[in-house]
């Protein structure tokens, strides 16, 4: 089974690459964020036509996610349980289900703006239920993977300059303490392989020339549980599909698993 996690930064615009990506990869379970459309809005048709169902937990604006598959999507649960609220709603950013015998969540952390700011705590009140929300399935003998756009890097060698983000969000203590209490759940890092250069960045702005610098960071992770982790083939950061024109600011990451290894 091949399962990938994609912030697309908008599906409608994205839609040709994304469409175009998904033949040629022959990824079975996408995980999508940033869908930036109305679950009405989204492209179920033309996904159906490509051989995926797609669940999906969006009501427009900038947030959005959603999951598509090729192996089936079983016992869905859209939003996060326990989850807080922002501005009186609990935003669209977590959906989660059942494909082929896999347990998969797709998430979009929220940002959280600036340190000062309440986005901030707002993210790590977020982080606190999903560590929460997943204990149960991460201790579980079933595989199971928290995929997602989780606006942090894990490490200063995860982003291509610590200097340039000290004191800004991404980087900060209390958000990688947050991580690390979502991988005491009983969830490890699934560790890509870079296709070019030496760190396998996932994002990189449209500003400055950042991709072709190389100034990115690695924010889009697989945390998964012992037996998704055993099952694990090869992982990779698809830095090909941030090429060129209409491309999202993100990358793919792609993993390769034998569910009976």
């Amino acid at each position: 089974m091949r399962i990938a996690t994609y912030n697309v930064n908008s599906i409608t615009a994205r839609l040709p690459r994304l469409l175009a990506w998904l033949e040629s990869s022959g990824t079975d379970v996408v995980c999508i964020q940033e869908t930036k459309c109305s679950a009405e809005q989204f492209p179920h048709e033309q996904l159906r036509e490509l051989g995926y169902e797609a669940a999906v937990n969006a009501t427009g604006r900038w947030n959005g996610v959603a999951l598509l598959s090729k192996v089936g999507l079983d016992d869905v649960v859209t939003g996060l349980p326990g989850g807080p609220d922002y501005e009186g709603v609990q935003e669209p950013r977590a959906i989660s289900a059942t494909c082929g015998g896999v347990r998969v969540w797709s998430v979009y952390v929220p940002n959280g703006r600036e340190v000062e700011h309440d986005h901030y705590g707002y993210k790590l009140e977020w982080f606190r239920s999903l560590a929460t929300a997943v204990a149960e399935d991460a201790a579980g003998p079933r595989p199971f993977a928290v995929l997602g756009d989780f606006n942090v890097a894990p490490t200063d060698e995860d982003v291509y300059d610590p200097a340039v983000f000290a004191g800004l969000t991404h980087v900060t203590p209390a958000e990688r303490a947050a991580l690390e209490a979502l991988r005491a759940a009983g969830l490890s890092d699934v560790f890509p392989r870079a296709l070019k250069y030496d760190r396998p960045y996932t994002f990189w702005d449209y500003r400055m020339l950042a991709f072709p610098k190389n100034k990115g960071m690695r924010i889009d992770l697989v945390y998964g549980n012992e037996p998704f982790t055993k099952a694990v083939t090869d992982a990779y950061v698809d830095r090909e599909e941030r090429k060129g024109k209409g491309a999202s600011d993100h990358a793919p990451v792609v993993v390769d698993l034998d569910l009976d290894r």
